[in-house]
C-alpha cells in the first residue's frame, strides 16, 4: 500500500508523455493510457521503469463507457490503487471550421472526448479514491484535469473545442467542492501554447504571435512546464487549494493593455 500510483490518460504522447516521465521521475508508478499508439505507449513505459518506478500501459477509448470501467478495473488489478488522476487524454477538431457550419458530428466527438470522458472517468475513480483514504490514512489523493486557454479565449473556427474545455474548467469545481470532505483535491492545468504534435500544424503562425508580443514570457510551452506542476500538486505542495487554476500559459491569461 506504500507504492503511489498515478493514472495517466493519454499518457503515449505530447503532455501526457512529459507528464507521465515527471512523476515516474517523482517516484510514482504509472499506468499509462493511450487510444491507439501501443508502440508510443511501451516506449513511454519502458523509460518509466529505467527510473526505478512499476509501470504500464492500458489501451481504451476513455470516451466509450465500457472501456472506460474496463480501464480501471485493469489499472486497479494491475496496481491496487490510484492515487493520482491526470485527465489528460484529449483531441483538436477534425477540421476547424466557423461555427455558423460546424457540424454536429464534430461536436459530438470533441465533448464526448474531452468532456464526457473526463467527468465520467472522474466519478469512477473519485469512488474508488473515497475508499483508499478509509483504508490507507496515509493516501491523500489528487485529480489534476488538464484544461486549456480556450476556456475562455473564444476560437470562432473551433467552437466544439472551447465549449469542452470550458466544460472541463466546471467539472473541476464541481468535483473539488464535492471532495474535499474527503481530503481528495481537484486542480486544473489550463495551458496555453504548448509544443506538441497537436499544435505543430499551426507552428509558423504561433511563432509569428509570440515574437510579436502574444505572451510575456516569450517561448512555447512544453509537456516539461506541465509535468513540473503535476508533480508539485502530486508531492503535496497545495495542500491548502482545491479548484485551483494554475495556468500553464506564458502569461497569456493576464490581457495586457
Amino acid at each position: 500500500m506504500s507504492e503511489r500510483i498515478a493514472l495517466v490518460t493519454g499518457g503515449s504522447r505530447g503532455i501526457g508523455r512529459g507528464i507521465v516521465l515527471g512523476l515516474a521521475e517523482a517516484g510514482f508508478g504509472v499506468a499509462v493510457g493511450y487510444a491507439r499508439n501501443s508502440e508510443a505507449a511501451q516506449e513511454v513505459v519502458r523509460l518509466a521503469e529505467e527510473k526505478g518506478v512499476p509501470a504500464a500501459a492500458f489501451g481504451a477509448d476513455v470516451g466509450d463507457d465500457r472501456q472506460r470501467e474496463a480501464f480501471v478495473e485493469e489499472v486497479l488489478e494491475r496496481f491496487g490503487r490510484i492515487d493520482i488522476l491526470v485527465n489528460n487524454a484529449g483531441v483538436a477538431p477534425l477540421k476547424r471550421e466557423d461555427i455558423l457550419t460546424a457540424s454536429e458530428e464534430s461536436f459530438d466527438r470533441l465533448v464526448g472526448i474531452n468532456l464526457k470522458a473526463p467527468f465520467f472517468l472522474t466519478q469512477r475513480v473519485a469512488r474508488h479514491m473515497i475508499d483508499l483514504t478509509q483504508r490507507d490514512p496515509q493516501a491523500r489523493p489528487k485529480i489534476i484535469n488538464i484544461g486549456s486557454v480556450s476556456a475562455y479565449a473564444a476560437s470562432v473556427n473551433r467552437g466544439d473545442y472551447c465549449i469542452s474545455k470550458a466544460g472541463l474548467s466546471m467539472v473541476t469545481k464541481l468535483f473539488a467542492a464535492r471532495l474535499a470532505q474527503y481530503g481528495i483535491l481537484v486542480y486544473e492545468l489550463r495551458g496555453g501554447i504548448i509544443a506538441t504534435d497537436m499544435t505543430s500544424t499551426v507552428k509558423d503562425r504561433y511563432d509569428a504571435l509570440i515574437e510579436g508580443g502574444l505572451l510575456p514570457i516569450k517561448r512555447w510551452g512544453t509537456p516539461e512546464d506541465f509535468a513540473r506542476a503535476v508533480v508539485a500538486i502530486a508531492s503535496d505542495a497545495l495542500p491548502y487549494s482545491t479548484g485551483e487554476v494554475i495556468n500553464i500559459d506564458g502569461g497569456f491569461h493576464l490581457r495586457q493593455l
